[in-house]
């Protein structure tokens, strides 16, 4: 907490919160009395012009439960509104688990991308991977504890073995970073059971550079070798080679673009 964040939160008329009971701890600290009103993805409707009326009033401050408001977090909405209603909105910088993870990964870029969280679903977040590979910066996004690895893998698959950076409840206590390629991430998983919340920061693709492409490593092997011989057997049928790779799309959720490039460009 900054002086100036706990300066505001003594002045203003309503604290909205994501999770009154986190935030209740906080003020708690610092001796703060404001009173207080949840807000978060289930009430925010309902709650909108009890908070809109109160900043008719005077001043609000939203705060999230970790990290900074409406970046993946509750408030895109609440803030959109308030600019509508003519309030003036200010923003009190603090803890931000992309800015952290940039910091610490000790990988060059000139550009970053944040994405948010990544796809929940397999297919969709492999769809997801194959459309940003080529872009030329670093890669940041939020991941759960229990979908990390299956991530970390979907990664490997549609990347090759870049370097990643796995940040592990950054700005905390328990904060830990693990640094190396994304096969070394991956066996990492094995040995800290993942747990809190995950930064990732995959390096993103350098022109002209020697990249690893998709089923680079020996452990995509089989992998590859199970694609080629469905995408085979489907080239076969009356579709022929655009039917298969229509076919293939929908069955792995890999773009269209790098089954082309692995399949026909390649072969």
């Amino acid at each position: 907490m900054t002086y100036r964040a706990v300066s505001v939160l003594r002045s203003v008329s309503l604290v909205v919160a994501e999770d009154t009971r986190h935030t209740a701890v906080l003020l708690k600290h610092f001796e703060i009395k404001a009173p207080m009103v949840s807000y978060h993805a289930h009430n925010r409707v309902a709650r909108l012009p009890r908070i809109l009326d109160a900043l008719g009033r005077g001043d609000v401050a939203l705060v999230t439960d970790a990290g900074t408001p409406v970046i993946s977090d509750p408030g895109q909405e609440l803030v959109s509104a308030a600019w509508l209603a003519g309030a003036r909105v200010e923003a009190l910088p603090g803890a931000s688990a992309p800015m952290a993870a940039l910091a610490v990964c000790g990988m060059p870029f000139s550009s970053a991308h944040f994405v948010g969280f990544f796809p929940r679903r397999g297919t969709e977040r492999r769809r997801f991977l194959s459309d940003v590979m080529e872009w030329p910066g670093a890669i940041v996004g939020f991941e759960a504890p229990h979908r990390l690895e299956a991530c970390l893998a979907d990664m490997m698959v549609v990347f090759g073995n870049r370097e990643v950076a796995v940040c592990n409840d950054l700005t905390k206590k328990f904060e830990r970073v693990f640094r190396g390629t994304i096969t070394a991430a991956i066996a990492d998983t094995q040995s800290h059971p993942p747990r809190g919340e995950y930064t990732l920061v995959v390096a993103g693709h350098v022109e002209g550079a020697d990249n690893p492409g998709p089923f680079s490593e020996p452990d995509s092997v089989t992998r590859i070798d199970a694609l080629r011989k469905r995408f085979d057997e489907l080239a076969s049928g009356e579709g022929g080679t655009r039917g298969a790779l229509r076919t293939l799309v929908a069955e792995s959720g890999l773009s269209r673009k790098l089954l082309y490039r692995e399949f026909i460009t390649r072969a």
